[in-house]
């Protein structure tokens, strides 16, 4: 677990919930070794192992065993996590797992640094199964019941009475507080299984669309973006065209020139020489607008470095900097500074 991490947002959550129930903060930081000052910048990262001890210290001050369960009851990922948000912005629900595999890391990194897909669907005696694959998950169940609570919840109130996931499986033995599955889970759970897993309704809710509060999600984090895409939508040029495809997309990281062209019933062919003929390529057309995006991002102070990164399309942090640093010169925590 050494190598393990989680964000200090998570933290600086669990830690809030714990005090509203009554545990000490003081006490609660020194039961598990935090520093206070690494809880205030969202994208610093803690080893899960101080994380660990916050939530048995919290459970313990606070009296209530049942903590990671309350935790993935009240916090929504989209309020304590940019990986929620950029879940919000998927079309679909296949998307949004998409999306939710691919940075889930950000929210906790179980293994350090891991490679491959953490969660897997399966499909097995006819239902579709969610499958949290991480290793020695008894270890820390509390991350299991969290995540669950956190996702079934979550589910329900964007389903509303629309069924969609029908049993949960956990590899834990049923704890003193079990009532309190029933109560959150309101389905049938299954302890002491072969698998964390949870089980879907149907499969419907992976070609469904996500119900957004606007087309373009992320302006909640940029008051402006809206009108910037408004007016990249109403430009006569192809360039501008493609830029306001690309800014809803740049999230994704899923990004090429045969996707653009088929959204623009072109040809790769006929693309290149049009954007050729505007004296530009795709490639330089996207890393002009990741810049400017990137430059528009830090701006708006709402959005962390970290958060800039993904908002723009980088997987890794250290990518975006590099690049960053192409454009400008210097990094983009200099340049927010500045």
């Amino acid at each position: 677990m050494a190598s393990a991490t989680i964000a200090a947002g998570i933290a600086h959550a669990l830690m809030n919930l714990a005090v509203s129930k009554g545990a000490n903060r003081k006490a609660l930081t020194q039961a598990c070794g935090i520093d206070p000052q690494q809880l205030q910048d969202p994208d610093n990262r803690l080893p899960l192992a101080s994380y660990v001890a916050l939530m048995r210290a919290g459970q313990t001050l606070s009296g209530d065993p049942a903590l990671a369960l309350h935790f993935g009851e009240t916090f929504d990922l989209a309020e304590i996590s940019i990986v929620g948000l950029l879940c919000m912005a998927s079309e679909t629900g296949a998307e949004a797992f998409a999306q939710w595999n691919r940075y889930e890391r950000l929210v906790v990194d179980v293994d350090g640094l891991t490679k491959g897909s953490r969660h897997l669907l399966e499909r097995k005696a006819g239902r579709l199964w969610l499958i949290d694959t991480r290793g020695n998950p008894n270890d820390f169940p509390e991350l299991t019941e969290s995540s669950f609570a956190r996702l079934v919840c979550m589910a329900r109130r964007t389903q509303g009475e629309k069924p969609l996931i029908e049993a949960i499986h956990v590899t834990h033995s049923a704890p003193a507080y079990r009532d309190e599955y029933a109560r959150i889970f309101q389905v049938p759970v299954t302890f002491d299984s072969d698998r964390n897993a949870v089980v879907m309704a149907s499969d419907a809710w992976l070609s469904e669309r996500i119900e957004q509060p606007s087309r373009y999600v992320f302006g909640i984090l940029s008051e402006r973006a809206q009108a910037l895409l408004d007016r990249l939508e109403s430009s006569t040029t192809l360039r501008g065209h493609i830029e306001s495809l690309l800014i809803p997309m740049l999230h994704t990281g899923d990004i090429g020139i045969d996707r653009v062209a088929r959204m623009l019933g072109l040809s790769r062919q006929t693309l290149f020489r049009r954007l050729k003929a505007e004296d530009t390529t795709f490639t330089k057309l996207l890393d002009e607008l990741r810049h400017r995006m990137a430059l528009h991002y830090l701006s708006g102070k709402k959005a962390s470095v970290n958060q800039v990164a993904y908002l723009v399309g980088f997987a890794e942090p250290a990518a975006f900097s590099r690049a960053f640093k192409r454009w400008t010169g210097t990094s983009p925590r200099a340049a927010r500074r500045e």
